[in-house]
């Protein structure tokens, strides 16, 4: 390893890998390290493992854009993803260049050095490393992946049964037979309900505060493979990518414009599939269309579930645990062996390390992304942050060919340093995962980076106008402040 890096990434998920393959492909002589904290690559598709786990985007447009989906699933299960990313990692040659193990401590950028020293330590040897690298590349997402979150049940020690949260599973869990509880009604519940009962479950019973809207799409995708058929499996993902990303901004516009006439056909659908037995106010939020985010299941296995009985779903509050299950506030009692509260995930931004400037602490919700890449006032740093209301991976794509154009100009230029600098007044109320109501979101206001008011520094959750933007960006902007070394060192060693 050299002594002083060109980028440390932060991260071995999806961010970092991909990450990590655009340097392989575009900066070919940069040297760089990722940093992981767990014993594996895959960030949150390796750390779940409750029944069913899987996307909630298309692989098409979940995959990254340099490497096809061969697999026939839309939405496909954490154990896939983690042998896709693999395969990247096999494919760029990237294994020599992660570090497992190491929890990062604390992360400063000395501006008289123009370097990050990153002080990490080992988890199982506790022996602390330092790393020092010229750019630094947040790569951990938001989610907190020490604990989930949870809210304070009442009375929960008085339940017999067993209390689960999703983000800890038990491997060795014997659920056959068992009567269930699921607590939630986002993405990990309606997951794990149809899940649990083709697992046979006695009988699972969903339990929600509120509706979500919930889509059906199908399992595979019979447009690419019939093209798959007559081209290229290259020609055929980038069609069924563009294709998809089309879709997304249409149902998500739709719905900004028209959510009465969305709201009727996505409540249509859903009472199509469960059958007259299910009362639809158990489907019916009280929000509109993507005011949070849209969850989607496959083949409507959630309703086919509900439709047979083996499942069935409850609207209301927990007055408080008991020793049989759940008494509710309407006075009805659930009985449960198991309960699974999956109630969301706590969120954390930068994996809860301590990043500093000048050994003076960042505060991430006192600051705005530059092009929703780049910190404002932090000098050589990025981070990668999906989108809220399509594929995760399409923004990452974006993000980190963006900065390795920027790079590559810095390289060009001789410069050491770039700081996009912002007027402090233009910070909004907002986070950059944008106005939803989504109680994760709401929860995490302290300390995910701000909205700005006015462009460069607003997060539009859009890749359409993203793609336009980060692909043609042109660095020459008086926002970004370039600088060299005052002493003479080593410059960034990457071909142009």
């Amino acid at each position: 390893m050299k002594t002083v890096l060109d980028v440390l990434i932060i991260g071995a998920g999806i961010s970092g890998i991909g990450m990590a393959a655009h340097l392989r492909d575009k900066c070919p002589n940069a040297s760089f390290k990722i940093i992981e904290r767990r014993t594996n690559i895959g960030g949150t598709w390796d750390l779940f493992k409750y029944p069913g786990i899987r996307s909630d985007s298309d692989m098409s447009t979940f995959g990254f854009n340099f490497k096809p989906w061969r697999e026939s699933k839309v939405l496909a299960d954490g154990a896939s993803i983690c042998n896709y990313l693999q395969e990247t990692v096999a494919e760029k040659q990237l294994a020599n260049h992660i570090e497992f193990d190491q929890e990062v401590l604390e992360a400063n950028y000395d501006s008289n050095t123009k370097l990050w020293k990153v002080i990490t330590k080992h988890k199982s040897t506790e022996k602390q490393q330092t790393y020092t690298a010229r750019f630094f590349v947040g790569c951990t997402g938001y989610y907190n992946y020490s604990e989930g979150y949870t809210p304070q049940y009442k009375d929960q020690d008085v339940f017999k049964g067993q209390f689960i949260h999703p983000q800890h599973w038990p491997e060795d869990l014997d659920y056959r037979n068992k009567k269930i509880i699921v607590i939630g009604s986002g993405a990990t519940a309606i997951t794990l309900v149809p899940s649990l009962v083709k697992g046979g479950a006695g009988h699972v019973t969903m339990l929600q505060r509120s509706p979500s809207y919930i889509a059906s799409i199908p399992s595979s995708d019979i447009i690419h493979k019939k093209l798959s058929q007559y081209v290229s499996l290259e020609t055929a993902y980038q069609f069924t990518r563009l294709k998809n990303v089309a879709l997304q901004r249409t149902s998500y516009a739709l719905s900004k414009r028209f959510p009465k006439a969305m709201r009727f056909a996505l409540l249509k659908s859903v009472e199509m599939q469960v059958g007259k037995n299910v009362d639809m106010k158990h489907f019916t939020p009280s929000y509109n269309p993507w005011d949070q985010r849209l969850c989607v299941v496959p083949d409507g296995d959630l309703f086919k579930a509900f439709k047979s009985g083996e499942a069935s779903i409850e609207t209301d509050h927990i007055e408080r645990f008991v020793e049989q299950g759940i008494l509710l506030k309407s006075g009805k009692i659930l009985e449960a062996d198991i309960i699974v509260s999956a109630t969301g995930l706590a969120l954390q931004m930068l994996g809860g390390m301590q990043v500093k400037l000048d050994n003076q602490p960042f505060v991430p919700s006192e600051h705005m992304l530059y092009k929703a890449v780049l910190p404002n006032d932090l000098p050589n740093a990025a981070l990668m942050i999906g989108y809220i209301n399509s594929s995760w991976t399409l923004k990452v794509d974006l993000a980190a060919d963006y900065v390795c154009r920027l790079l590559k100009y810095m390289n060009e230029k001789g410069y050491d340093e770039v700081v996009a600098q912002a007027d402090p007044s233009l910070l909004a109320e907002d986070t950059v995962l944008g106005s939803m109501s989504s109680g994760y979101i709401q929860r995490a206001a302290d300390i995910i980076p701000r909205q700005g008011k006015t462009y460069p520094w607003i997060v539009t959750h859009n890749y359409l106008k993203d793609r336009k933007i980060l692909k043609t960006a042109q660095f020459d902007d008086p926002i970004l402040k370039f600088s060299k070394k005052t002493t003479q060192q080593v410059q960034l060693k990457m071909i142009s």
